[in-house]
């Protein structure tokens, strides 16, 4: 049987359309940019060209969501609703914070009077949350949707969940390219915990 490379061709082709697409994401077209509007005023009997205010419109960038910022030493969580169930929490029903070491995540529900999660931080390691709040009644990992698409190195590819009965749930997400090790990313508060996954 003979080596033919047409053979393969279509597929090679094919290859190379797909890993161009991941590789090089369509980019956005530049909008030009407008110049402000030059005034002119009076400076003792001379003319004199200064640049006017720009428009608010022109000057106004998109902000990303909004991210709450500590609020000494703690999370605003003022806008929160009680958890019930944590199995039926998603993802946007809290608040958004930063963390530490850049770290963007979530805080969901109202803390307990005696929760041991009010002095946990978006962004800590399992280690350093397993020696503030103590060891979890249950614990494990789950992929993500992120795991399968080709080429992503990023974060959040696995996720590490543990459950404090009567406190809520924990779930870290995994670090960017080939690390092992998970940061606290969401934070379940919720008082009638059962303890189990």
């Amino acid at each position: 049987m003979k080596f033919s490379a047409i053979r393969y061709l279509p597929a090679a082709a094919a290859f190379l359309v797909l890993a161009g697409c991941v590789a090089n994401p369509p980019k956005e077209e530049a909008k030009p940019v407008q110049e402000a509007p030059v005034a002119e005023k009076k400076e003792a009997g001379k003319k004199t060209a200064a640049p006017a205010p720009a428009p608010a419109a022109a000057t106004a960038k998109k902000a990303p969501a909004p991210v709450a910022a500590a609020d000494k030493g703690g999370y605003n969580l003022s806008k929160n609703k009680p958890v019930t169930d944590s199995t039926k929490v998603e993802s946007g029903q809290g608040t958004m914070v930063k963390g530490i070491n850049d770290w963007e995540g979530e805080v969901t529900g109202v803390p307990g009077p005696k929760s041991r999660f009010t002095r946990l931080r978006i962004g800590m390691s399992q280690q350093q949350v397993v020696d503030l709040a103590g060891q979890p009644t249950d614990q494990g990992a789950y992929v993500t949707g992120k795991a399968f698409i080709p080429f992503y190195f990023g974060s959040d590819r696995s996720r590490w969940e543990m459950v404090y009965k009567g406190q809520g749930r924990l779930i870290f997400s995994n670090q960017s390219g080939f690390g092992s090790g998970y940061y606290l990313t969401w934070i379940i508060h919720n008082a009638n915990e059962g303890g189990y996954r």
